[in-house]
């Protein structure tokens, strides 16, 4: 019964993706016609930026962060352990907590570019970088803080979304002064923001099955099972479907 809910609310939640974009085409055609003055359909349009987002908040905050995953290392023959989970553990964790560290950068990048003209935020030199992946690693390691930073995350995910809303509906140039111009060379900002939060969400994914429960107090993790695949499974749908609508909307 769970099962059947959960694949219920996820089809209605993919449907709304697909059909939702259209809905907020009209509204910005219906918005046109008016474009100085404040009207109903003009306040749609400018709140519609913020329910994708939303929604991506609230689906990963509920489905991909809190993970259980199977637990049988007693009994597996497959397990993962010694140089190679040293190594697993530490590319994870430091590529993990780098693109943490670059993604809230970008968030402060776009306030100072977009909001606070004349004032320049400084780049990170290498010791600074360093000290903050190190500083990232070590929350990620513990439960609370680990959530917490997800948390983050996520909001972090909204406001960079809402930046760029207001950047489109202003018809705002974002040239290569902007941290967030140099990624994957899409001219898409909404999709370079998404390919972000996705390669955050897979190594988080990651990190939470290598450190699940007491895997690396005991320095053994077993391999994974067909069942700890599904929510990998859901969440590449998922954001499939959110690359879709970027794309519609476009």
């Amino acid at each position: 019964m769970i099962i059947k809910n959960n694949t219920t609310k996820l089809l209605v939640t993919l449907s709304f993706l697909l059909i939702f974009p259209f809905v907020q085409k009209q509204w910005f055609n219906l918005y046109s016609l008016n474009i100085n003055d404040i009207t109903f359909y003009s306040t749609l349009y400018y709140l519609s930026g913020a329910i994708c987002p939303s929604l991506v908040y609230v689906n990963s905050l509920k489905n991909y962060t809190y993970f259980n995953f199977t637990e049988d290392k007693i009994h597996s023959i497959k397990i993962i352990k010694g140089k190679r989970l040293l190594f697993l553990v530490a590319i994870n964790l430091i590529f993990l907590s780098y693109l943490i560290a670059d993604y809230i950068f970008i968030n402060f990048d776009l306030i100072f570019n977009l909001f606070l003209e004349g004032i320049t935020l400084p780049k990170l030199d290498i010791t600074e970088l360093c000290f903050l992946i190190f500083l990232i690693s070590i929350l990620l390691i513990f439960k609370k803080s680990k959530f917490l930073l997800k948390k983050i995350i996520l909001v972090n995910f909204i406001l960079i979304s809402l930046y760029l809303w207001h950047v489109q509906i202003n018809n705002i140039s974002i040239d290569d002064q902007f941290h967030i111009y140099r990624y994957f060379g899409l001219n898409d900002l909404n999709l370079i923001n998404l390919f972000i939060l996705v390669a955050i969400e897979i190594s988080f994914y990651t990190w939470s099955f290598l450190s699940y429960k007491t895997n690396l107090s005991d320095w053994m993790v077993s391999k994974p099972q067909k069942g700890d695949v599904i929510p990998f499974l859901n969440m590449l749908v998922f954001y499939l479907f959110i690359i879709i609508y970027y794309s519609i909307l476009t």
